[in-house]
């Protein structure tokens, strides 16, 4: 069986929340990556891993590394992960150096507006970080709202509410 042409790995982060009426407040039920990717028609074979879904506030190094296992271990060299967006940066500095001459493309992605919720950027990110994915050398990236920047450099601006690099 050959290698798909993209391969995707959820963590969670805003892009994978949904709103809980009852409770009145944010949270994980699955992961929605199935359904976007079936509605984007992305065209290839794509493969779907869905970590633990976390806020990545609440990210630990032990969940870095399952990340970066999850990267190692897929025969695909294309790949995108939906993270949160609070700590996109820590975990782009665990797997760039981790990955560094493993001839992978890995873009970091994830969503200030859940996609659950009506005028979320998640379908426009996650587009555009399968596009950087698909096109890019070989690297770590983090790709958010049309911007594309090294793992070595990438901050988020928490007061201007975007990244920079």
């Amino acid at each position: 069986m050959s290698a798909p042409s993209l391969h995707l790995i959820a963590t969670g982060g805003t892009f994978d929340k949904t709103y809980d009426p009852i409770a009145g407040q944010l949270g994980f039920a699955r992961s929605h990556l199935h359904e976007i990717v079936e509605r984007c028609r992305i065209n290839g074979a794509v493969s779907i891993d869905a970590l633990p879904l976390m806020d990545s506030l609440d990210m630990q190094d032990a969940d870095r590394q399952r990340v970066l296992a999850s990267v190692q271990t897929t025969a695909a060299t294309r790949i995108v992960i939906i993270h949160g967006t609070d700590t996109m940066p820590e975990t782009a500095r665990v797997l760039g150096p981790a990955l560094k001459g493993s001839g992978k493309t890995v873009v970091i992605t994830g969503a200030m507006v859940p996609y659950s919720i009506r005028g979320s950027d998640a379908l426009f990110n996650l587009g555009f970080a399968a596009a950087v994915a698909t096109t890019a050398a070989p690297g770590v990236y983090v790709a958010m709202n049309a911007q594309v920047f090294g793992w070595e450099t990438v901050r988020k601006n928490r007061s201007a509410g975007r990244f920079e690099g």
